[in-house]
């Protein structure tokens, strides 16, 4: 019991630590005051009202929100190859292969964002939300991978040898059976994807060109007092629009799991 006890105040700790800065964000958000401290001053909306006048920021959430359709749009379909070839066939250096697409997700992302900074460069590449785009799936991908592994992984072979016992070629199989059976993992997989790219800064920082994305902006406003509570409301609305996008994306992991009869051995939530 005693050792539960210090394990309790460990997790309690640890969720104070990683959560409370969180929940300052939407207080001072709604604080009338432009000083981030305490005592707050009293409730307004005013900060959230000055984000719909901001034509800068309007076009930094347009940016990201074409960065982000794309990159999860290629990174789902190269996982979804990824995933397919790894839990279904066998090929020399498979393990080797699919640890060296795993890469990027143990490497410091700002030694991925300078090597793809100085690769672009020697190849006279001007920077653009192309290349963002290039940089994000490269850390998506992996992401995709693991939960298209799961949703292949216990998918049910025998439905597909019945299909190909019925006469369905492999294209027909796949695009009859399998996919509408791994569609939630599909579903999760783009909708992290989509966090992922929404929310990432150090790559956008390195590989940006004029057309900054909505973190990159910003931090560029951290730069000016005045427009901290501002700052304040726009990460709000991010954090929630972050937590119901991972919220979704954990609901349809798990129900593709059930679809399929497998196992749930953990997720994001």
């Amino acid at each position: 019991m005693k050792g539960g006890g210090w394990l309790r105040s460990y997790t309690i700790g640890y969720l104070v630590f990683l959560y409370l800065p969180i929940l300052l964000l939407p207080m001072f958000a709604f604080n009338d005051a432009t000083v981030i401290a305490f005592p707050l001053r009293g409730f307004t909306t005013q900060w959230f009202t000055e984000l719909t006048q901001i034509t800068a920021l309007h076009g930094a959430v347009k940016n990201s929100l074409y960065i982000a359709v794309i990159t999860s749009v290629l990174s789902v379909t190269l996982g979804i190859c990824a995933a397919r070839a790894a839990t279904k066939y066998n090929f020399p250096l498979k393990k080797s292969i699919i640890g060296f697409i795993m890469l990027p997700l143990v490497l410091p992302e700002i030694i991925v964002a300078v090597s793809l900074l100085v690769v672009l460069l020697q190849l006279g590449l001007d920077l653009t939300r192309w290349t963002v785009i290039m940089g994000h799936v490269l850390i998506c991908t992996p992401f995709c991978i693991a939960i298209l592994n799961s949703a292949f992984g216990n998918l049910d072979a025998s439905l597909e040898e019945a299909a190909y016992d019925l006469g369905e070629t492999r294209w027909s199989t796949f695009r009859l059976i399998t996919l509408p059976l791994v569609m939630p993992g599909i579903i999760s997989a783009l909708l992290i994807s989509f966090t992922i790219s929404l929310d990432e800064f150090i790559i956008a920082f390195f590989l940006t060109g004029t057309e900054p994305t909505l973190p990159v902006y910003l931090w560029s406003q951290l730069r000016f007092p005045a427009k901290i509570p501002v700052v304040m409301a726009l990460g709000t609305i991010l954090v929630v629009a972050s937590v119901v996008l991972l919220t979704v994306a954990e609901y349809f992991r798990r129900r593709g799991i059930r679809r399929a009869g497998g196992k749930d051995t953990g997720g994001f939530l």
